[in-house]
């Protein structure tokens, strides 16, 4: 009795055995998880079709400002790219009347995509109705993004935020 015992708890270990070897670890885990968010990041660049959005503000010369509401963004696809930016900073030739924000809608030009170790870089140029603006995104493979931009009539500015991947209406 004791023997078939024994020989039952031996087999009920060597059962139970892979079930704990298959467990991942935590940074086992983590690592999956960060690889998969950087194939979702470099599917949205290379597709030339995602949203930025901004969380953080500083203009030339400027303090860095905190964004309150999630309602900044800049739609970029390579057919139609629109913008809805505030703009903090100098502005040389603004027309009279206008909100003050960085707003328009153009075809992106010149578009460049680069790779780099940690992050992707992505240039274009989009001409609006009144403006040229040249945009520079470095993209990060954990989707966290950085905007630059320049225009003819406004001093620089950078935003700090996301990308995702657009909302379909």
């Amino acid at each position: 009795m004791k023997t078939k015992l024994f020989l039952l708890l031996v087999l009920f270990g060597f059962l139970n055995f892979p079930v704990f070897a298959q467990q991942k670890s935590k940074k086992e885990l983590k690592a999956e998880k960060e690889l998969q968010k950087q194939k979702e990041t470099e599917a949205l660049i290379d597709s030339k079709n995602f949203v930025f959005e901004a969380q953080k503000v500083t203009p030339q010369g400027g303090r860095l400002i905190i964004l309150d509401y999630n309602t900044y963004f800049l739609k970029f696809n390579a057919e139609k790219t629109t913008c809805d930016l505030p703009f903090f900073g100098r502005g040389y030739n603004v027309g009279y009347g206008s909100d003050g924000g960085i707003k328009f809608e153009g075809t992106p030009e010149n578009i460049k995509i680069g790779k780099k170790s940690k992050n992707y870089s992505v240039r274009a140029t989009v001409k609006g109705k009144d403006d040229v603006y040249d945009l520079i995104f470095t993209i990060f493979f954990d989707g966290g993004a950085s905007l630059s931009v320049t225009s003819n009539n406004r001093g620089p500015i950078s935003y700090d935020g996301e990308i995702s991947a657009p909302k379909t209406e």
